[in-house]
């Protein structure tokens, strides 16, 4: 099983960057990149929360789930 991380065609779609929305989140540039890169094994609901608020998305449009082969 599988959960891919859509931050960065939601980041495409809005027209914003990563900085923008550590800005608008309050969260470090690193910690978003290491959620849009894969790397983060967890994430609060309240930091789901304040980046579904500034982008104006649901969660699911952020994760995808892939069942393996």
């Amino acid at each position: 099983m599988s959960i891919i991380i859509r931050l960065d065609r939601v980041l495409s779609d809005r027209k914003m960057s990563l900085t923008e929305l550590s800005s608008a989140v309050g969260i470090t540039i690193a910690n978003l990149s290491n959620l849009k890169t894969g790397k983060a094994s967890a994430i609060r609901l309240s930091t789901m929360e304040a980046i579904c608020k500034a982008l104006d998305c649901q969660p699911g449009d952020l994760f995808e789930y892939q069942m393996d082969d």
